[in-house]
């Protein structure tokens, strides 16, 4: 009885699809095609920085009708791979963007992995088949070997050919969204209290926590108490993803929260609740996730003999905070530990230019905004500020930051060998000798190792070098010189100098 009630209760939906596919094989310009807005222009260097949500309506042929398509925006850059994932796991059709003329990149490889993991229906995007490098054959040839056969092999995977810049075959993938949602039969319960995933949050200096939620189950209204995580709050205002006011959210649909009390973390499920009571109730078994521990916690064997790069961390918003901490963890910076000292969404602040100061850290911002004073404040105390709008130039640079700790690599660059003939002077640490240049040159102003029965007993430098009585930069191989040497070392005839330059060269990560 309960479980026809419930059935009765069930309500189609639209698809939540996600975006998946290699940095820059096109999937915000696939979107800003069918939104018919300039997304990519907002986005620094032309790539989506964190996830967004928007829904769109289509007119689905043959009915004529509108059909409401929702669209989770993720990022193409390895960094985001755990983003990535949590989009994948509130959507339930993945379309993997892969262009035409470059195949199978190493973040396409991921992307694979991740929706087989999730079990969500695949159709795959061939992209940029505009461009006369375009190989569509080859393309899904190379998905097949990662195990996505596609229909045109004999699979059950569609595939679509498209050019999002021009737009051609963009119809075609919305009408087989619309196809393989219909064959999914889509549905959820209205009448339920609501639930659903963090789709983005972050701090905002006027409004307070913001967060994106993604509606899966019931209706969310303005005036519900709402829990997420050990974070709660009474909707004080709801906002879709154009940033118009709205009184509520059904499910599939994304909208933009305001009222609670805190930041949540990206990926985390909300739950409208009855009342406050019952919202802290909630929370009270729901620790903090600490990133800064999380960091300090996996750091890597012997950090004490390895020199350390601290650093404060401020990110524009929670889920670019939380995908970049957990890439700098497991950045391999060899023989540098990276000291996460602080990791927090929100600009920077005087206590973030205080710490920094008395731990001697740079402060690392992304896609953060610097207000001059506070720039006026760093530069007064030496304080470091490195911000960044794309992720890999911000990884890049806190390499750079590294390597200047590393003391520079001394390469020995062998020069030549001389065997003694003669003892003329002795002094407290310098000797005036003579012999025959055996291998190579030997240089001036250069350092020696001294080998006696090819043993190393010493080591000192040439301070003057002459042949025939006239001072020389280098004597070659065949002829007699004349030496002053400076060293500890007492040279003995028939020992063998070996002389040598270091060079210091800057070390590399």
């Amino acid at each position: 009885m309960t479980e026809n009630k419930q059935n009765q209760n069930l309500q189609s939906r639209p698809p939540i699809v996600v975006i998946l596919g290699h940095v820059d094989h096109g999937k915000t310009t696939l979107l800003d095609t069918i939104r018919k807005t300039n997304i990519v222009a907002k986005e620094s260097g032309g790539i989506t920085q964190h996830i967004g949500a928007y829904q769109i309506n289509y007119p689905s042929s043959p009915s004529g009708q509108f059909k409401k398509i929702t669209f989770i925006d993720t990022p193409g850059h390895e960094a985001f791979c755990q983003m990535r994932s949590r989009g994948a796991k509130a959507a339930d059709i993945a379309v993997l963007v892969v262009a035409g003329e470059e195949g199978v990149k190493p973040q396409t490889k991921e992307v694979i992995e991740c929706v087989k993991k999730e079990e969500i229906p695949v159709i795959v995007a061939v992209n940029k088949m505009d461009n006369p490098r375009a190989n569509f054959e080859k393309t899904i040839g190379e998905l097949e070997k990662e195990g996505l056969v596609v229909e045109q092999r004999g699979g059950k995977i569609p595939a679509v050919r498209i050019s999002a810049t021009v737009g051609t075959g963009v119809n075609d993938l919305l009408e087989m969204i619309l196809l393989v949602a219909e064959m999914e039969e889509l549905k959820a319960d209205n009448s339920t209290l609501a639930t659903g995933a963090v789709i983005e949050s972050y701090m905002d200096a006027r409004r307070g926590a913001i967060a994106t939620f993604l509606v899966l189950e019931g209706i969310l209204k303005v005036g519900q108490w709402v829990v997420c995580g050990n974070v709660y709050g009474k909707i004080k205002g709801l906002e879709d993803y154009k940033g118009q006011k709205v009184e509520d959210a059904r499910p599939s649909t994304p909208v933009v929260v305001m009222g609670l009390n805190d930041v949540p973390m990206v990926g985390n499920k909300f739950q409208v609740v009855d009342s406050e009571q019952s919202a802290t109730a909630k929370i009270v078994a729901n620790p903090v996730v600490n990133l800064r521990a999380q960091a300090s916690a996996l750091a890597p064997e012997g950090v004490v003999e390895r020199k350390k790069l601290n650093i404060v961390l401020k990110t524009d918003v929670r889920g670019s905070l939380e995908a970049i901490t957990e890439s700098l963890i497991k950045l391999d910076l060899k023989e540098i530990y990276l000291n996460i000292l602080k990791s927090d969404a929100g600009n920077i602040s005087e206590a973030d230019i205080k710490l920094a100061e008395s731990a001697n850290a740079i402060i690392v911002g992304f896609r953060i905004k610097l207000a001059n004073d506070i720039s006026d404040m760093a530069k007064r105390r030496g304080v470091k500020i490195r911000t960044y709008d794309i992720i890999y130039e911000l990884f890049e640079g806190i390499r750079k930051d590294a390597v200047k700790l590393l003391d520079p690599l001394a390469e020995r660059e062998n020069l030549g060998k001389l065997k003694i003939l003669a003892i003329f002077k002795r002094e407290k640490t310098r000797m005036i000798i003579g012999g025959k240049v055996a291998d190579g040159k030997f240089v001036n102003k250069t350092q020696v190792d001294i080998i006696r029965n090819e043993e190393k007993i010493g080591t000192g430098k040439i301070v003057q070098l002459q042949h025939n009585k006239q001072d020389m930069p280098e004597v070659e191989k065949g002829r007699e010189a004349g030496i002053l040497f400076e060293g500890d070392a007492i040279i003995e005839e028939g020992d063998v100098l070996e002389c040598y330059r270091t060079e210091h060269k800057k070390r590399e990560l």
